[in-house]
Formats: C-alpha cells, sequence, structure tokens
C-alpha cells in the first residue's frame, strides 16, 4: 500500500518542500515541534531505517545535515534536532528541527498546523537560508508546492 509520504512526493498530496533531489526529498512536518520541523524522506518506500541499504541511509543523512545546517540558520537555534521514531508513518523519514533544549523533542506537543501559510512562509525561510549554504537542491521545481 502506497505511504502518506509517497503520496506526497508523487504531489496527490499537498507539501511544503524544502528539498528535492533524484533520491530524497524533504518537506515541513504538519504537526510541527517547532517552526521549520522538517522530515527528510528517500522517495523510495523502506518501512524501518534499520531495513535501509547503507547507500540510502547515508544519503538520508547527508540531506538531514544540511537541512540541519538551514534550520539552524534560519532560525537562529543553537542546536539542529534529529530524530528518527517511524511509528507514524511507514516510510523511512528523518525528524530535523531547530532546537534549543531538550523539551524541543516532546512529541505529546506538536500539534497539527492548520495555518498553511505559517508552513508556507517557513518552507520559503528554509529554502532561503538552504540556497546561502549554496544547497541548490532547496530550489522549488515546481511552482505550484511551496
Amino acid at each position: 500500500m502506497t505511504t502518506v509520504f509517497s503520496r506526497i512526493i508523487s504531489g496527490e498530496l499537498p507539501g511544503h518542500f524544502v528539498w528535492q533531489d533524484p533520491e530524497i526529498v524533504a518537506f515541513l512536518s504538519i504537526a510541527p515541534l517547532r517552526p521549520g520541523h522538517t522530515l527528510v524522506v528517500p522517495r523510495r518506500e523502506v518501512d524501518r531505517w534499520t531495513d535501509a541499504d547503507g547507500t540510502l541511509l547515508a544519503r538520508c543523512f547527508e540531506v538531514a545535515q544540511a537541512v540541519g545546517q538551514g534550520v539552524q540558520r534560519a532560525w537562529n537555534a543553537p542546536r539542529a534536532g534529529l530524530v528518527i521514531a517511524g511509528f507514524e508513518v511507514p516510510h523511512l523519514h528523518i525528524h530535523v528541527a531547530p532546537v534549543w533544549d531538550m523539551g524541543d523533542f516532546d512529541f505529546s506537543k506538536a500539534k497539527q498546523e492548520e495555518n498553511q501559510s505559517a508552513l508556507a512562509e517557513a518552507a520559503e525561510k528554509l529554502r532561503a537560508a538552504l540556497l546561502e549554504l549554496g544547497y541548490e537542491q532547496a530550489r522549488a521545481s515546481d511552482p505550484e508546492r511551496s
């Protein structure tokens, strides 16, 4: 069965993309821990990170590191947090978010973002930071999707 992330990647469902390359995409979480909370997702469906081949997993972490640099820059955060949980969607994804302390990792505080313009603004802010850092993959390839 196709995952919700595959449906976002294919354009069937909306997403606020900040990174797109042939193997990996990154888009904002609709239930952010903080503004800028991003999900790094391989295009290929892999359920658990422990099932991914080493090359794909390494590429996911390379993109997560770039996104982490972007969220730190965009939100002037002292750290970029990284979590792999895997319970919400059976498709490998890495959570990357700007963090100030351990309380920022409390997923029970994450709430569905109802304001699409807030997500679009956060995506634009993060794409701008990634472009400043030299990551051309942050360019929106489809102007209809932010």
